[in-house]
């Protein structure tokens, strides 16, 4: 048996060719920075835990903390463990509680402090005799982005980054990756020196749902819709990702970035290249990247931006029987913030295959409902050989990819309703996951994270596509930094008035999901 392929991550008993067996990693440790955050008690730790519950993580597997707070490791353990309780998605089992608290370990200290990184370099050292993690380690940066640049250095600086020969060392990045082009370049030139391209995960957790991926498995696996999938066919295309929930709580992370940097410039952006992109020639990393890089450098803002997008703040309503404040009402925020807190934008695309067909990208706090979804809508048919009452009810065929939060597929299309008169209304085919399959779908995290220790990087957005996005959005960002204050809309409504306006104004509306 291989020693080095062992090390790599790679199960040297695994016949590639049979698909029944799952990927386990190999040996291999996590480090979390940043373990007292909401994201890594709600999802990285149950993630863990849940992968180790279905047997992907290795028996000597280890997940060290860093944190400011004074801590003991016993202390961290239970906080895991508070954490897998009330959050995992598998079953809680004792077995395999014991199998990974054995592999806890905590350090404390800032990220300013040597003696705190020497410690880690210590504990990720002893982790290798006693765990067998290999030297193979992973460090997961849920930490504020101003933060970066001294943790990247103190990696560096402590030998950490660095590992020895058949061996790896492995940064993840949550978004935002910047706050502009300028940004994203000077984050990538840090965090560039310290770690190979390669051994760079940017973490987008909306790529790791499973609707995403069926998108490329509906695209490319069928030929049933591949043949439409272009201007001839397709009128336009809606990309939306809706929140019902408002700020709370997030004041400082939020104020100053806004519904455009936080979910266009990411997760709406890396949608639309799914969706638009040309077929790959395989499914490996570099094949995707370069399809999506096309894409997103042929992507154009409309030159009127004022026209073409859509801004606004949500006011205090009524939203799931409950009262709730406006934005500027929320703890924490300046009463006088110009912060958007919805955010719609239409962008073109040009290829031969998009040429003329806009696309719609829109997000929102406090809208009607929480939904994320991608709707293709096609062209109306050149000619319809009936009366033209038997048709007013109709509308355009749609093909509707649910990311969130119910998993599927819907098409919608005409059809006759049953009588003796000849009238045609939509209806709708619905694919939903949750009764088409057995398996339950693995939670977005959890994919990622093994991802990450199996070196298996098509899901991460590289650096490329990152400053393509920002390409994109600077230009909007800065028209609106000049305009004041966003439009208003009511809580649990579907956003300011002037995002309905942008629309008409192309002879379209919105979908309500």
């Amino acid at each position: 048996m291989s020693l080095a392929k062992v090390a790599s991550g790679v199960n040297p008993l695994r016949d590639p060719r049979d698909r029944r067996l799952p990927r386990i990693a190999g040996p291999c440790g996590l480090v979390i920075f940043g373990v007292t955050g909401d994201l890594a008690r709600k999802k990285l730790m149950p993630a863990v835990y849940d992968l180790t519950n279905r047997g992907l993580l290795p028996p000597g597997f280890a997940l060290t903390g860093f944190a400011r707070r004074d801590w003991e490791t016993q202390d961290f353990a239970q906080i895991v463990h508070d954490s897998v309780k009330e959050n995992a998605r598998t079953p809680f089992r004792e077995a395999t509680w014991r199998q990974l608290s054995e592999g806890i370990r905590f350090v404390q200290g800032t990220f300013d402090d040597d003696d705190a990184f020497d410690r880690l370099r210590d504990t990720v050292e002893e982790l290798d005799v006693s765990r067998g993690t290999g030297g193979n380690h992973a460090f997961y940066l849920s930490v504020p982005p101003s933060s970066f640049p001294v943790v990247c250095e103190q990696l560096s600086r402590s030998g950490l980054s660095q590992p020895q020969e058949g061996r790896w060392r492995r940064v993840v990045i949550e978004k935002p990756f910047g706050h502009d082009l300028a940004s994203a370049r000077e984050l990538q030139s840090i965090v560039s020196s310290v770690f190979r391209p390669d051994d760079i995960f940017r973490i987008d957790h909306y790529l790791g749902k499973e609707t995403v991926q069926n998108l490329l498995a509906l695209r490319f696996a069928n030929q049933l819709f591949e043949p439409i999938w272009n201007a001839n066919y397709v009128d336009h295309v809606q990309i939306t990702m809706a929140e019902d929930i408002g700020i709370g709580g997030r004041a400082g992370y939020y104020d100053g970035i806004g519904a455009a940097r936080d979910v266009i410039q990411n997760h709406l952006l890396q949608l639309l290249a799914l969706t638009a992109m040309e077929e790959p020639v395989s499914f490996d990393a570099a094949a995707l990247r370069a399809e999506k890089e096309k894409v997103l450098s042929a992507v154009r803002v409309p030159r009127d931006i004022g026209r073409h997008t859509a801004r606004g703040q949500y006011t205090a309503g009524w939203q799931g029987g409950e009262q709730v404040v406006g934005f500027l009402e929320e703890e924490g925020f300046n009463p006088h913030s110009t912060t958007e807190t919805y955010a719609a934008i239409r962008v073109d695309i040009d290829t031969r295959r998009w040429a003329g067909v806009p696309f719609y990208l829109r997000t929102g706090k406090r809208l009607g409902k929480r939904v994320t979804e991608i709707a293709v809508v096609f062209k109306k048919a050149p000619h319809l050989p009936f009366e033209s009452t038997a048709t007013e009810e109709l509308g355009k065929n749609a093909l509707v990819i649910r990311v969130q939060p119910d998993e599927g597929v819907t098409l919608r299309f005409g059809a006759k309703v049953p009588g003796t008169q000849m009238e045609v209304r939509d209806v709708t085919m619905d694919f939903g996951y949750g009764h088409a399959f057995t398996e339950a779908s693995p939670e977005a995290y959890e994919r990622l994270i093994l991802d990450v220790l199996l070196g298996d990087p098509p899901l991460f957005p590289q650096n490329t596509e990152v400053e393509l996005s920002w390409e994109i959005l600077d230009p909007i960002i800065e028209y609106w930094a000049k305009r004041g204050k966003p439009d208003e809309y009511r809580a649990g409504t579907w956003g300011p008035r002037s995002a309905d306006d942008m629309m008409a104004r192309d002879g379209r509306a919105w979908r309500l999901p």
